[in-house]
């Protein structure tokens, strides 16, 4: 489903001297929480000798949008900021307040100023490593090892759009145009998430073979 390379992907951290990972789901819900199954595998290009020409494709799927469409990554890395769940009150009451936002001549709507900042500034949309979870169908849950009881950070998000109409300040300039900021959105891959939502994978920060976890969000 995904393959990422350490050498393109600073952010990876692969363990052992791995450098490369492989991202494969199941493209079917499975029972009794139409969950989809995932699987992460930790190589090393250089051993991986005979390479196929044309990998195999699913023989069965619940969905199209479940199965990606060939897509060669671009990455790119970029600053982005905690959802206003996660930050301290003392900080969302500073950014809550529309008097800074106005006297940079930013105009506020009746949704106020940390409605904007989730939006536009905060979290980037789309596919990324590492970075911050896009909170909204729960509150903020740590996620913790289930082998070792470390604090686990995200690893992958795989995402509907790469963005949508309320986040049109993440666009890339070379994809900035007509059109760009209206009701569409762009998905390259061809993915839906589980009713357009954002698919995170933690892992272990301390032994990257132990198990990782998935969030839905």
């Amino acid at each position: 489903m995904a393959q990422l390379y350490a050498r393109d992907i600073p952010l990876l951290q692969p363990p052992g001297r791995t450098d490369l990972l492989q991202v494969l789901w199941c493209p079917s819900e499975h029972a009794p929480d139409s969950s989809i199954p995932i699987e992460l595998s930790w190589r090393t290009a250089a051993d991986v000798t005979d390479v196929l020409a044309a990998p195999p494709e699913p023989f069965d799927a619940d969905e199209d949008l479940y199965v990606p469409e060939p897509c060669v990554l671009a990455p790119e890395q970029v600053t982005e900021y905690p959802d206003s769940l996660e930050l301290p009150e003392e900080v969302k009451q500073q950014i809550a307040d529309p008097a800074p936002w106005r006297a940079a001549g930013i105009a506020i709507d009746d949704a106020g100023p940390l409605v904007l900042y989730d939006k536009a500034l905060s979290y980037a949309p789309g596919w990324k490593i590492g970075g911050w979870a896009p909170w909204g169908l729960t509150d903020p849950v740590p996620r913790f090892c289930v082998a070792c009881g470390a604090a686990m950070t995200p690893l992958l998000t795989i995402s509907s759009s790469e963005w949508h109409r309320h986040s049109t300040s993440w666009i890339p300039n070379e994809d900035r145009g007509p059109g760009a900021s209206d009701d569409s959105w762009s998905n390259p891959p061809g993915i839906t998430v589980l009713d357009a939502n954002h698919l995170q994978l933690y892992a272990c920060p301390a032994n990257g073979g132990h198990p990782h976890t998935v969030l839905v969000q």
